[in-house]
């Protein structure tokens, strides 16, 4: 029997889904309050014996592993070995090195264990009535400390070392792990020759999005010249990479998506200390700048974001670039600016006055509109030259902009502030544009593998149905057999279903394609033939793909039009489903469920 199978046998859907959702029987359903967007009357809907889920307020639905995914942030694989640790089955397939996998094991197993240690040491011990004192008057509550398992460690040479090696641990993945450092020439042995990384600070774990503790910060108390800095932070290792982790993101992740929005701010303290007032959608970057792949995992619960920074040069510098890979990506920015003298920060600002801050936040400005604000600020109008700094400065942000509705409004309204015409600033976005890419983007680790092929045609949601055509119509035709009507219905959604019936009849016909003979069908208004266009994008994008390349670039575009077109479904059955149930048509309320339900759990 396959692995998901044992899973979905083992793993109850109404006891999953009620760890998350208050369930109540409805019929041969259980209802409650979707978790994944603000509702006040219930609309989601879990079947025990279909093994389903589905929310009639915003379409999203499926099996046990698609609400795993879901709410945890998960890929298929992760949300599949959490399913199965909770059901107590061993995979047949481990998905990764066993080796590797142990060793990340055992290092999570550490962290969690020096977890423990750091906490006990600041809770019980004299040693730590100084750094008590120091959280004490950061406003830190006893109920915080626990809940964020804050700790400390004293200024001593090997106390956490020591420790865990009399627990077992090998002094080779103590080593592996960051908190224990080799000194030159010394040999595993007994561990002499190693020592804390960490000494004289209080701790704060770092997790992952789900839960495991992957690294530390360390706050040191009394700095010296020798203290090596305010923070240490642990290096990167097999289970802590920085650039992938956000900061508090495990206990935000539930209110991020209940609110969607995240928080960003600068500190750690920060988002403790906004937790604690009650602020829970709060994260922070570890140490980094905002990266392409924090943005991934951020976008898995929101797609807005409103952020707070210093305000001074160095740190507006410091989250620029992070912005405008956010706004690449799609995400919607906004900027939390604090009056001025009401706190440098948000820890401050909540200390002085809470309201302060949460206004804040509610009226934090869209990122272009502070932009705008910054870039003008103290120009003269009148002098071409200052004029054409304010150009330079905001059309490169223009360009990034990912929706072009809001692209072109920022377009038209920098054209009427410097008194030009749209037309000027166009041609100078060609300029910017030729430039190069702004920014690098991170593939999304879910995403599949790309074939290798140099592209220079658009792989962007608009055009993916252009590209899809260009493949269809490229080389024998055989990729047409790929594109079922009964797997993808959706597909006669497509403006260019007339141009996907003519090649499927031609080539079942002759198993073969002659476009020519298919031009004159499509001709649009202005005289240019969309096949002649298909074949300029195919030549530019797919011209140095072998047959073989070609089917699984096929495959590949199949895979992520797939959402698009269901997505286009789902929102048409919407509609249907709730004319139905004003009908009260219960029979076609039930055929349009299933329909739902199948299309949410197809692969």
């Amino acid at each position: 029997m396959k692995d998901t199978e044992l899973v979905k046998q083992k793993i109850d859907v109404v006891e999953l889904v009620g760890e998350y959702v208050q369930l109540k029987p409805s019929g041969i359903n259980h209802k409650g309050l979707c978790p994944f967007h603000q509702e006040k009357s219930p609309s989601f809907m879990v079947n025990r014996e279909r093994q389903s889920w589905h929310c009639f307020g915003c379409n999203k639905g499926g099996d046990i592993f698609s609400f795993v995914q879901e709410i945890e942030g998960l890929d298929f694989v992760e949300a599949l070995k959490m399913l199965a640790q909770k059901a107590g089955i061993q995979l047949t397939n481990t998905f990764e090195d066993k080796e590797a996998s142990s060793q990340k094991n055992r290092i999570k197993d550490i962290n969690a264990k020096a977890t423990a240690f750091y906490h006990h040491v600041l809770l019980n011990t004299d040693a730590s009535k100084d750094a008590q004192a120091y959280l004490e008057k950061r406003g830190l509550t006893h109920e915080t400390i626990v809940d964020w398992q804050i700790g400390f460690i004293p200024d001593q040479w090997d106390l956490l070392t020591s420790y865990l090696l009399k627990k077992g641990y090998s002094i080779d993945d103590l080593v592996a792990s960051g908190l224990t450092i080799k000194k030159d020439g010394a040999t595993a042995g007994n561990g002499k020759g190693f020592y804390d990384r960490f000494r004289g600070r209080i701790m704060f774990p770092i997790w992952d999005v789900h839960g495991n503790v992957v690294g530390f910060t360390g706050r040191v108390l009394v700095e010296t010249e020798k203290s090596g800095g305010k923070y240490v932070n642990t290096p990167q290792t097999s289970v802590y990479d920085k650039s992938r982790v956000v900061f508090g993101l495990n206990k935000a992740k539930q209110d991020i998506r209940k609110k969607d929005v995240v928080v960003m701010v600068e500190g750690q303290m920060d988002v403790i200390a906004c937790h604690q007032a009650g602020m829970k959608n709060v994260v922070a970057t570890s140490g980094t700048a905002l990266t392409s792949e924090q943005i991934i995992l951020l976008k898995r619960y929101s797609s807005n974001m409103n952020m707070a920074f210093d305000a001074d040069d160095a740190g507006i510098h410091a989250v620029d670039r992070g912005i405008d890979l956010a706004v690449v990506q799609g995400m919607h920015i906004k900027v939390i600016e604090i009056p001025e003298g009401k706190g440098k920060d948000p820890d401050e600002c909540l200390k002085a006055n809470p309201d302060i801050w949460f206004d804040a936040v509610k009226n934090a400005s869209p990122v272009m509109n502070w932009r705008f604000s910054r870039a003008f600020a103290g120009k003269n109008l009148s002098d071409p030259i200052e004029k054409q700094k304010i150009v330079d400065k905001l059309l490169p942000k223009i360009v990034i902009i990912s929706y072009a509705v809001e692209r072109d409004h920022w377009l038209q309204q920098l054209a009427s502030r410097v008194g030009v015409d749209t037309s000027i600033l166009r041609e100078d976005m060609k300029r910017v544009e030729q430039k190069g890419p702004h920014v690098q983007v991170a593939p999304s680790s879910s995403a599949p593998a790309k074939p290798v092929a140099k592209k220079t045609f658009s792989r962007s949601e608009q055009l993916f149905e252009q590209y899809l055509m260009a493949i269809l119509a490229s080389g024998d035709g055989s990729t047409l057999e790929q594109v079922q009507e009964d797997r993808f219905p959706q597909i006669k959604e497509m403006s260019l279903y007339p141009l996907y019936e003519k090649l499927k009849v031609q080539y079942t016909t002759d198993r073969s394609l002659h476009t020519d003979a298919l031009r004159e069908f499509f001709v649009n208004s202005e005289g240019e033939n969309i096949l002649d266009v298909l074949s300029l994008k195919a030549g530019l994008a797919l011209s140095d793909l072998d047959a073989n390349a070609l089917k699984k670039e096929s495959e590949e575009t199949l895979f992520s039009f797939h959402d698009t077109l269901r997505q286009i479904r789902l929102s048409s059955l919407e509609l249907s489903l709730r004319q139905a149930e004003a009908e009260k048509d219960h029979d076609k309320m039930n055929e349009l469920i299933q329909e739902v339900q199948a299309l949410n759990t197809t692969v």
